[in-house]
């Protein structure tokens, strides 16, 4: 047999490292310590051990280096030499329910982490992840990796060969290679000779028959698995026991290169790649612990959305932009990314942890915004006691009704804008914290008098501004001198309506919204429906005897608030539901589930929102909210990284998956970025999410949007489930008392109905908005003390009204991040094109003279800049084809 005809093995020391799972991020970090120091020994002194994949997360060398700095020059010996195979990930992150820029940090940091050590590998290596998102291939090529190595998520009905062309959503291609078997196949060696032939025959054979080329990848590892020191050995009696085969021990890249010239005519896979034929892809982990989601989900739209173009603004106006800060941040949600940590598929000790890592990336976001909103307040040019500084952190002037928390007098005052224009408002809530506030009032100078009210109340307003700024800043100023107190007006009313829509609690429990610029009604909406849950932490899975609980027909207790800018229904009912799945097998309902809803209609918007808190008290359970919108599809549209996706509302596959043995039975709940809903080209319904990114299209028709609130379960992992039989993933002996949830849940969302396409009615524009408010910042003498740390009188130069950088109203691209550059002085914008047709072109103009340099995701320079030197010219930026992202670097 000659050369090329044998088979190549390629040998892949690894280890797969989950920085946490049913163990702790502590236990992880410390046996870490152990287990490169014998990597690191075994490299240098082995002979013949030649390569060590580090399981591409550079977080991981960053853990080592932290705890054992005197190891930093031989790691960087090392990883130069590309011996010890690190990055392109931070983190081995999921790719279905974080946001597309939290993909983009993480593979930003990691290779940045990666190539501070010597090398960042160019492989998407992704041992473990639970499916892959539609848009990776352009993500990837945009950060210089064309090649991609995974497990989960194809199955031999779509490519019986190991080896495809993978192409995203946008047209993107990337050079694929499957682990048919997983990434831990060959951790498990024997090494008496009686066992090792028969097991290569076996292990090799099965591979062999997958391959379309001579070339094999062998991953000798798996969690957490020590070195086999051995190994090089080992290889040596592969090839005096096997000559039909050639054993070599090699690496990612490497190897890669090599399978890559050898193959020819390949498939061409298409979008997301979610089959679960011959490997579990979890898809129903996308509403475990739906408390830590929702965490996820509101921070990571925080520092994208607010907290990073703030940090911008801030930087234009002359302070300096935290970049370490920033990094820090996104660090601890990668930590939280991690497949197992954002899956939820944790011991509850391990959640804890996870918990408190966002609420520390919280607490640093928010006060970092609250800083540099505070230095920009501080030197505008005022002269007035009650100035409010509002930020908008899109490219183009917003107004409308927006929320303010203020800190107010007792007396009745008017708002207006700089243009002397009164704002309608409202005061929704407020409690009186006198003592709490002036008690902590501190004079700096106390020759200086300053305005100290009798009463002070922290309120919550509703004020209808007439335009802020794109991307920057205006005032509004409280008047004291006159005005009166709006009223509120409670009534036991059970109809509510603005210039849009006119909404009617029924006696049913539901909701009768009529769209009153058409005429269309849509009865029986907002219905919950809660069933059983008999899943564990990787999936939902109904009882085998469920009793489904609707809200249709619970009595509503019905009260109305209305204003000038907000009218709203204040509903509640409490269903009656099984206390447990005992009780669901039996058709008892002796538990109680208490909801409250707010049904707001603001001034002006075409969004239909939505407030709802639950009293949890029963177990193992699933909470969903339908809207009917009367349109039988077989399609539903979702936004996913960087663009928009259409997906079948049934699968043909869900007929026959029991007869072929899959792993899991193909279900039609899905992920989302933001919004999901159905459309028929000319009308539409959307429902817009915060919350948990789970939805399902259901009905007989498939017409009903059903939104995942929450669901819970006992126990980390369990055997035999409906929609997942044989094994327990994880652990089935770990209880999970705090995945139950018990006590209160909220949950926040809105209603979108539109009549047009789902590209011409901008529902991702749309969406946008929904999750960017506007911010504010109050800046008052008599706060100044320890309420929020003490500050001096500072030069107040800078204007009422500030815009850094404008879209002109032709620009159609959605923004997905606006911030500092890393290593320039110039601003990253990344847009996209947000549009489902194919043909539907997204572009950008600009306001006002700038330059540009278009840069990929790594920041790394991709053409010259294009200057333009006066205002009457107006640069555009490329039309942006369907799913296509674009990153430009702007000196403004």
């Amino acid at each position: 047999m000659s050369e090329r005809e044998r088979t190549k093995v390629h040998v892949i020391p690894h280890t797969h490292w989950d920085r946490e799972w049913y163990f702790t991020t502590s236990r992880s970090k410390v046996y870490l310590v152990k287990h490169v120091k014998e990597v690191l020994n075994a490299l240098e002194n082995i002979e013949g051990f030649h390569y060590y994949l580090l399981d591409a997360q550079g977080s991981l060398l960053d853990d080592y280096i932290r705890w054992c700095p005197e190891d930093e020059e031989r790691i960087r010996n090392l990883v130069s030499a590309k011996r010890l195979m690190t990055g392109p990930w931070y983190t081995q992150t999921d790719q279905l329910v974080i946001s597309s820029e939290s993909m983009v940090r993480n593979l930003y940091y990691g290779t940045e982490t990666a190539r501070k050590y010597g090398h960042a590998m160019k492989v998407g290596y992704v041992p473990d992840a639970f499916g892959q998102s539609a848009q990776m291939p352009q993500i990837y090529r945009e950060f210089g990796i064309e090649r991609f190595l995974f497990w989960r998520g194809v199955s031999d009905n779509t490519n019986p060969r190991t080896e495809f062309t993978w192409e995203g959503s946008d047209g993107s291609q990337v050079f694929a290679v499957q682990m048919p078997f997983g990434y831990y196949y060959g951790g498990n060696i024997p090494e008496d000779t009686a066992d090792l032939q028969p097991y290569l025959e076996k292990q090799i054979g099965a591979l062999e028959n997958k391959a379309s080329t001579r070339h094999i990848y062998f991953p000798n590892g798996f969690d957490q698995a020590p070195i086999r020191l051995n190994l090089p050995q080992l290889i040596e009696r592969f090839n005096e026991l096997d000559d039909k085969r050639e054993y070599v021990m090699n690496e990612p890249e490497r190897f890669m290169a090599e399978i890559e010239a050898d193959s020819h005519d390949l498939p061409v896979l298409r979008g997301e790649l979610m089959e679960a034929k011959h490997m579990r892809i979890h898809k129903s982990i996308f509403s475990t612990r739906a408390d830590l989601k929702q965490q996820n989900n509101q921070i990571e739209n925080f520092i994208a959305n607010i907290l990073e173009p703030v940090l911008a603004i801030s930087h234009s106006l002359g302070h300096e932009y935290p970049h370490r800060i920033v990094e820090d941040i996104w660090k601890l949600m990668f930590e939280n990314a991690a497949h197992d940590s954002i899956g939820g598929c944790n011991s509850d000790t391990t959640n804890q942890d996870v918990a408190f890592r966002y609420k520390q990336a919280n607490d640093i976001a928010r006060n970092l915004l609250d800083l540099h909103m505070r230095m920009i307040a501080s030197t505008i040019e005022q002269e007035e006691t009650f100035a409010f500084t509002l930020f908008n952190t899109l490219p183009y002037v917003r107004g409308g009704v927006t929320e303010i928390e203020a800190y107010i007098p007792e007396e009745s005052f008017v708002i207006r804008d700089t243009k002397g224009r009164e704002l309608a408002y409202t005061i929704v809530d407020k409690v009186d914290q006198t003592d709490y506030v002036l008690g902590q009032h501190i004079d700096l100078n106390p020759s200086r008098k300053v305005y100290l009210p009798d009463r002070v109340y922290r309120a919550k307003l509703l004020v209808e501004l007439q335009e802020v700024p794109a991307m920057g800043y205006t005032q509004i100023i409280f008047d004291f001198s006159q005005g009166t107190a709006p009223t509120i007006e409670r009534r036991n009313d059970q109809h509510i309506e603005n210039e849009f829509f006119a909404i009617v609690a029924e006696d049913n429990g539901t909701l009768t919204i009529t769209d009153k610029t058409s005429g269309q009604t849509y009865a029986n909406q907002m219905v919950f429906e809660d069933n059983g849950d008999d899943g564990d932490s990787y999936n939902y899975s109904p009882p085998e005897r469920d009793l489904i609980v609707s809200s249709i027909g619970c009595k509503l207790n019905v009260t109305t608030a209305k204003t000038n800018v907000l009218e709203e229904l204040q509903l509640g009912c409490t269903l009656s539901v099984p206390a447990d799945l005992h009780e669901r097998e039996a058709g008892i309902s002796s538990g109680q589930l208490p909801i409250q809803v707010q049904v707001g209609l603001r001034k002006g918007e075409r969004l239909i929102r939505f407030e709802v808190q639950v009293q949890n008290q029963v177990l193992s359970h699933r909470l969903r909210v339908l809207f009917d919108t009367g349109l039988a599809s077989s399609l539903s549209i979702a936004d996913q990284p960087f663009g928009v996706i259409a997906r079948p509302t049934s699968l043909p596959e869900a007929q026959v998956w029991e007869r072929e043995k899959w792993q899991e039975k193909p279900i039609t709940i899905e992920a989302m970025q933001s919004y999901a809903g159905l459309n028929d080209g000319n009308r539409g319904i959307v429902v817009i999410t915060e919350g948990v990114r789970e939805y399902e299209i259901v009905g007989e028709k498939m017409d009903t949007i059903a939104l995942t609130l929450f669901r819970t379960f006992g126990f980390m992992g369990k055997e035999n489930l409906v929609y997942r039989p044989g094994r327990a993933s994880g652990e089935k002996i770990i209880a999970t008392p705090d995945a139950q949830l018990l006590g209160e849940l909220n949950f926040s969302f809105a209603l979108y109905i539109h009549y047009a396409g789902v590209d011409e009615a901008k529902v991702a524009h749309v969406a946008r908005e929904y999750l960017t408010p506007i911010a504010s910042y109050q800046l008052c003498d008599f706060l100044n003390g320890r309420l929020i740390f003490a500050f001096r009188d500072e030069e107040r130069t800078l204007p009422q009204n500030y815009s850094l950088m404008s879209f002109n109203e032709e620009s159609n691209a959605v923004l997905s991040a606006f911030k500092k550059a890393e290593h320039s002085d110039g601003y990253i914008i990344r847009v996209f094109n947000p549009y489902l047709k194919q043909n539907a072109k997204a572009t950008v103009q600009f306001n006002q003279s700038v330059s540009v340099e278009r840069v990929s995701l790594a920041e790394q320079s991709l053409e010259p800049a294009q200057v333009i030197a006066n205002k009457e010219q107006v640069i555009s930026l490329p039309e942006l084809t369907h799913c296509k992202l674009l990153t430009v670097l702007v000196s403004v």
